[in-house]
C-alpha cells in the first residue's frame, strides 16, 4: 500500500502573515529595546509599522536607522512622543525636532559615516562581532575606539550591530516571507533585516509561496518572522525638487 505524501514543512507551519500592524508588533516590542529601522531618507519606511509603534507607547527605544525621518513622518512621529532614547544614524538633517531635541541634551546620538553603518548592520546578521574600517580614522569619530595599522594605512574597529526587533519595508513578500525590495529601498532595509533578533516586514504585495522566481529574492524568508500587508503607503517626498519655468 502506498504511503501518504509527507506534509510540506513550509505549508504546515504557522502563517506569518498578521491582520495589521498593531498585531504583528504585539509581543514583540517592549520599553528600552533596541530597534533596526529600514529606510533610506523616507524612501522604504515601514510606515504602518512605525505608527503603530507610536501608538503601542513603547518608550526608551534606541533605533538604528539611516535617518530619524522628518518632522512628523517617519521616526519624526516617535521624537515628537519621546519614545526614542537614542539614534545610531548617519544622517540627521532633515528633522528639526531631532536637531532640537539633540543640542538640549535630550536625545542620545551614536553618529556613524553611512557605509559604516552598513556595514556594522550587515556584520550583525552576518555572526561578525567587529570589522575594521579606514573610514573615519583621524577624525571624531574615531575617539575612544581601537585603531590598528594594516600594510602602512591606519584603520578604526567598529562594533556589529544586533537589533531586538527589524522592522522593514518591501515591495513583495511571500507567504513564507521571502522578500523583495525596489530600487533605493533595497539599501538598508536587507541589513537591518539581518540584524533583528525578530523580523517584522511591512509590505505592498502578498503572493503565493512558489510565485517568486527564486533569483528574484532580495531576502530569503529564514529571516523575516512576521508579515504586515500595507497596499497603499503614503510614500511621502523628502525634498520635492522642481525645474522652474522659463
Amino acid at each position: 500500500m502506498a504511503q501518504a505524501p509527507a506534509a510540506s514543512p513550509v505549508s504546515g507551519a504557522k502563517s506569518k502573515l498578521y491582520p495589521d500592524a498593531k498585531s504583528a508588533l504585539e509581543g514583540v516590542v517592549a520599553d528600552d529595546q533596541t530597534l533596526a529601522v529600514g529606510g533610506f531618507g523616507l524612501c522604504g519606511i515601514p510606515e504602518a509599522l512605525i505608527e503603530a509603534l507610536r501608538d503601542s507607547g513603547v518608550k526608551g527605544l534606541t533605533a538604528i536607522s539611516n535617518n530619524a525621518g522628518v518632522d512628523g513622518f517617519g521616526l519624526g512621529l516617535l521624537l515628537e512622543t519621546r519614545q526614542i532614547r537614542k539614534m545610531i544614524s548617519s544622517y540627521v538633517g532633515e528633522n528639526k525636532e531631532f536637531e532640537r531635541q539633540f543640542l538640549a541634551g535630550e536625545l542620545e546620538l551614536e553618529f556613524n559615516p553611512q557605509g559604516t553603518l552598513a556595514e556594522r548592520l550587515r556584520a550583525g546578521g552576518a555572526g561578525i562581532p567587529a570589522f575594521f574600517t579606514a573610514t573615519g580614522y583621524g577624525t571624531v569619530v574615531a575617539e575612544g575606539k581601537e585603531t590598528r595599522e594594516f600594510d602602512g594605512k591606519h584603520y578604526v574597529m567598529e562594533t556589529a550591530l544586533v537589533a531586538d526587533v527589524a522592522l522593514v519595508k518591501a515591495w513583495k513578500a511571500d507567504k513564507a516571507g521571502n522578500l523583495v525590495f525596489r530600487k533605493t529601498a533595497r539599501n538598508f532595509n536587507p541589513a537591518c533585516a539581518m540584524a533583528g533578533k525578530v523580523c517584522i516586514a511591512e509590505v505592498e504585495e502578498v503572493v503565493e509561496i512558489g510565485a517568486i522566481d527564486p533569483d528574484h529574492v532580495h531576502l530569503p524568508g529564514i529571516y523575516v518572522d512576521r508579515i504586515v500587508h500595507n497596499p497603499n503607503p503614503e510614500k511621502r517626498i523628502e525634498q520635492r525638487t522642481v525645474r522652474g519655468g522659463n
